[in-house]
């Protein structure tokens, strides 16, 4: 007799529909990736809406505009990038065009429908521009001249990308269609934004720094100055009282000689000797 058998599984092994809620969900698609620039114009225009509202020296008040300076540095390093070739440290660029920028912010005003970054990049780069005239050069220079340097700066890179070499002087000046001499007072103008050390040894030519190429010290270099006080003042006295000083302490004659040269007493001559000494003293400023 055939039995059927129930077969039974225990419910802890059975296996159970997932509930709706574990079934994991589709990723969500993803977003397209957003400029660092573009959030960061948008970060900007958001601090300064908040800027706008909040009272100047207030907590709050520094909290955002530290904010914006922090933003915006990016502008900065971007603006100091221009000035590599200044062989200046670029920390301190980047300093100096930092106060541009938190003078720029100082000065925004979101209302006028405005970028924030083409407001502030001319106030930005005027600050380091003004840093390298007045702070870095040994030597003044023209602004003329400088202006120039900029141009063959310019123009010496384009031409030794496209030459694979370092261009000629003659073709500078043809690419800018100055003369040859401009050209070599401008790279002149360019050498002026460093001191060179009088003890750096020479690059190039082998020989010892400048220092050591200088001339002896000449001992008589003193004397003169003091022969041209002499001189000047020499022609003050009168003609005779001239003649007795240059026969004594230029022709090295005695008192006796010279009496006997002009035909007087000696004790006379003594008398104009000394009287011309009190006139030259009395006449030399540098003594008084």
């Amino acid at each position: 007799m055939d039995h059927e058998v129930e077969l039974t599984v225990p419910a802890s092994t059975a296996p159970q529909a997932p509930a709706q809620e574990d079934i994991p969900a589709d990723p969500p698609a993803p977003t397209p990736p957003r400029s660092r620039g573009a959030d960061t114009r948008a970060l900007t225009q958001v601090l300064f809406g908040e800027l706008k509202e909040l009272q100047p020296g207030t907590p709050e008040h520094n909290r955002v505009r530290g904010a914006l300076i922090e933003a915006n540095l990016p502008l900065v390093r971007y603006a100091a990038a221009r000035f590599r070739s200044r062989n200046e440290p670029m920390e301190d660029v980047i300093q100096v065009g930092t106060i541009g920028l938190i003078n720029a912010i100082d000065r925004f005003d979101p209302d006028r429908g405005v970028q924030f970054p083409t407001f502030a990049m001319p106030t930005v780069v005027g600050e380091i521009k003004r840093y390298f005239r007045d702070n870095v050069r040994t030597v003044h220079v023209p602004r003329r001249l400088h202006e120039l340097w900029v141009q063959v700066n310019s123009a010496t890179e384009d031409l030794t990308t496209a030459f694979g070499r370092t261009p000629t002087t003659a073709e500078i000046a043809e690419r800018l269609r100055i003369t040859e001499d401009e050209v070599l007072s401008c790279i002149e103008a360019g050498r002026s934004y460093h001191a060179t050390s009088l003890e750096a040894a020479q690059e190039g030519d082998g020989l010892p720094g400048l220092l050591d190429r200088l001339g002896y010290e000449d001992p008589a270099l003193d004397g003169v100055e003091h022969r041209d006080l002499v001189r000047h003042l020499l022609v003050q006295l009168p003609e005779r009282e001239q003649r007795i000083l240059l026969l004594r302490y230029y022709s090295n004659l005695t008192q006796s000689q010279i009496s006997a040269e002009l035909g007087v007493s000696q004790m006379h001559v003594s008398r104009l000797l000394a009287r011309s000494f009190q006139r030259l003293r009395s006449a030399n400023r540098i003594d008084a």
